[in-house]
């Protein structure tokens, strides 16, 4: 059992009542020469407010650096062998996964084809629709999964757990923890982090299956690094939770986490669009006046022969960046270009602004990642939202929930037209509403869906005589303008931003950047101001080719920003002409001013990849195996105190101890001080932490917990 610090409320049960309990201050060294923490303090007579975090805590440990923080340092990342990188990019509407060998690590292999599908066409991606027994087990991933349940009986299928489009739910939660639940399409609840695992667990075995089928001599499990894909908007807990998700799937164990990374979508299309040639571009500004293809827009080889021009001047440099494995596109480019990417998947449109660093090639970020849920799904909603309005919106509640399959099956039939619109498309689109939909109307309202349609104020939608709901182009292009222009309207405002003046293209990514009603309109919108709007030929896996990538050379993404400030509270000298009169706290006869938010890095602070903040800290008595230090963050730089609005908690850093190996202190001799010294990471995709036990110059376990609660 661990020994821990004298803390009110520590053994009480639960842990989360724990938790909240142990939350310890930390105390500069400022002054405190030998300084017990731990002792019951002599309060002021001026109370504590309500909710004060210090009315409920004691300290239980004691800071050996000053406030003021030494300046970070950059260390040179150390990366680990690994044969074999997969990456998975987990989406909200697909799903797939790639992989590359470290003997050829830019030859990227995609999954040859999945199960099911349209026949005759090879999918590299898969649905992401996750199907369970009635019992809750594992059955089916993807097109099987969706397929599958697609069949069952109708009264069969209500008891089947089927999952689609659930990652949304990750990025949404306010509360995030272990015990989040999900909602299946039969109203059915499940543990969050056991959906995810199922997952995963099936991309896992998959990638392994084929990784032996392709390679005889497969690497040993041990031997893969594993990637996973998550919005740069994502917050912190969001992240912990897909590695607790693949911890949970086997994919790595907690011994060996580095096996696992954690790539930000938008950064990993980055990755990979710096590695195109010209010919795999496409410019949107040479769109033809009738197109709607891919096909049908030209090279962007013209777009630069200005710049060709400018660095026929310097041959050696855009010679050694070819030669290094950079793409015509950033040879073209100068030092210090810049350039936006707008990562429109299935749930979120994910915005990230970088800097061409040369002449390596890596990349610096300008701008914290922004964005917000401006996805695909938007489409599919203000459709579900059409339905209601023509048919009641209890009616489509009620079918959802009594004909789950048929509803699936409906949503499928929307996605197939949904692909084909376009701004200059010309004749109606016809949607097919399945008979289960057709029969279970006239049961519950005694008319049939033609008369619906004839009675709704909806004018654009009509009843063919095929027996199907007939959309006029119009109509459906409309479906897209709330999620369109929201897209639109975050571009501008990063644009708008002066640390991002003199960006000169847009990268359009993403599956939603397939649309051509989202890439007229992005052209449209933006390219009358100068921005030069482009879109790789293989538009939908950008992301996935650019996390294998990743993983071969993480260190890519030299800079990133901090999208918070994060820190923790401290004690420091009460300084009666600073600090508010209810933040006094006396203590063994001097005077602190409690609760002082100490910062650790900035919100939009640069931070180079490899560097740390370092802090030292003591526990409060002698024998102390848990030290426990609350993190908070907010959107602030210049917040003061931990209870200023806007802070927040965010999570725990806990360092567990081992016994000192040392000799008994001579009689009568005050305990030597043990010190910690902890590193936080804060310039990579996850915030890392690193601590040494200077005693006994071992490392001790460190982990920034952000899902309890």
């Amino acid at each position: 059992m661990d020994s821990r610090a004298n803390i009110p409320g520590a053994g009480a049960p639960g842990a989360e009542r724990a938790a909240e309990a142990a939350r310890m201050l930390a105390v500069p060294e400022t002054g405190l020469q030998g300084l017990y923490i731990g002792s019951s303090p002599e309060r002021s007579p001026v109370p504590s407010p309500p909710g004060s975090p210090r009315a409920q805590e004691s300290c239980g440990i004691a800071p050996l650096t000053p406030s003021q923080s030494p300046k970070p340092e950059a260390r040179a990342p150390q990366q680990a062998l690994f044969s074999v990188v997969v990456a998975i990019d987990f989406g909200t509407t697909s799903s797939g996964y790639a992989f590359s060998f470290a003997s050829d690590p830019e030859a990227i292999h995609m999954m040859r084809k999945w199960e099911g599908g349209d026949p005759g066409v090879a999918h590299q991606k898969t649905p992401t629709c996750l199907l369970l027994t009635p019992e809750g087990a594992f059955h089916s991933f993807g097109y099987t999964a969706r397929d599958y349940y697609h069949d069952l009986d109708p009264e069969e299928a209500r008891d089947w757990l089927y999952f689609e489009k659930f990652k949304m739910k990750i990025h949404s939660a306010t509360d995030l923890t272990l015990k989040t639940q999900l909602e299946a399409v039969n109203g059915k609840k499940m543990p969050a982090l056991e959906v995810f695992a199922h997952a995963l667990r099936f991309f896992k075995e998959h990638a392994l299956q084929e990784l032996r089928e392709q390679c005889p001599s497969s690497p040993e499990k041990e031997s893969v690094r594993w990637v996973l894909t998550v919005p740069a908007i994502w917050k912190q807990p969001a992240k912990q939770f897909m590695r607790e998700a693949a911890y949970l799937a086997g994919l790595v164990s907690r011994e060996n986490s580095e096996q696992l990374l954690i790539a930000l979508e938008p950064e990993a299309a980055s990755v990979y669009c710096r590695k195109l040639r010209l010919h795999q571009l496409v410019d949107l500004s040479g769109r033809a006046p009738g197109g709607g293809r891919l096909g049908e827009r030209r090279s962007i080889d013209s777009s630069f022969r200005q710049a060709r021009e400018q660095l026929r001047r310097s041959r050696h440099s855009r010679t050694f960046l070819v030669e290094s494995g950079v793409g015509e596109l950033w040879a073209e480019m100068q030092a210090g270009d810049r350039y936006m990417v707008a990562d429109c998947g299935g749930g979120t449109v994910d915005l990230t602004v970088h800097q061409l660093e040369q002449p390596h090639g890596t990349l610096k970020e300008l701008y914290k990642a922004s964005g917000g849920p401006y996805g695909a799904v938007g489409v599919d909603l203000a459709f579900e939202q059409l339905l209601g309005r023509i048919f009641g919106e209890d009616f489509i509640t009620t079918f959802k929930q009594q004909r789950p399959a048929a509803w699936v099956d409906l949503t499928i039939a929307f996605e197939a037209r949904k692909r084909t619109a376009g701004p200059h498309r010309a004749g109606a689109l016809n949607i097919s509403l399945p008979f289960s939909f057709i029969d279970f109307y006239r049961k519950q309202r005694g008319h049939n869906v033609e008369t619906a349609l004839r009675r709704s104020s909806v004018n654009f939608v009509k009843w063919s005589s095929q027996g199907m709901l007939r959309m006029t182009c119009e109509a459906m292009n409309e479906l897209f303008q709330p999620t369109v222009t929201g897209i639109i309207q975050h571009i501008e405002a990063l644009l708008a931003r002066p640390e991002v003046q003199g960006v000169k293209l847009l990268f359009l990514v993403g599956g939603f950047a397939e649309s051509a009603v989202l890439q007229h309109a992005v052209q449209t919108a933006l390219g009358a101001r100068g921005l030069r709007v482009v879109v790789p030929h293989d538009v939908g896996l950008t992301i996935l080719k650019g996390a294998v990538l990743f993983g071969q050379a993480p260190g890519v993404v030299r800079v990133r920003r901090s999208p918070l400030t994060y820190g923790v509270g401290v004690l420091n000298r009460f300084v009666a002409s600073r600090h508010p009169p209810d933040k006094l706290l006396v203590r063994d006869g001097r005077r602190w001013c409690t609760d002082v938010f100490e910062r650790f890095v900035a919100a939009e602070q640069s931070v180079a990849l490899g560097e740390e903040v370092r802090r030292s800290y003591c526990p409060a008595r002698p024998g102390q195996r848990r030290v426990l230090i609350n993190l908070y963050c907010c959107t602030a730089e210049d917040a003061r105190f931990i209870t200023d609005p806007g802070v927040r908690k965010c999570g725990a850093l806990s360092l567990e101890l081992e016994p000192a190996d040392s000799a008994p202190e001579p009689a009568g001799a005050s305990p030597a001080r043990r010190e910690i010294r902890a590193a936080m990471q804060f310039g990579d995709t996850e915030i890392k932490v690193t601590a040494v036990d200077v005693s006994t110059n071992r490392s001790v376990r460190a982990a920034i917990d952000f899902l309890s609660n």
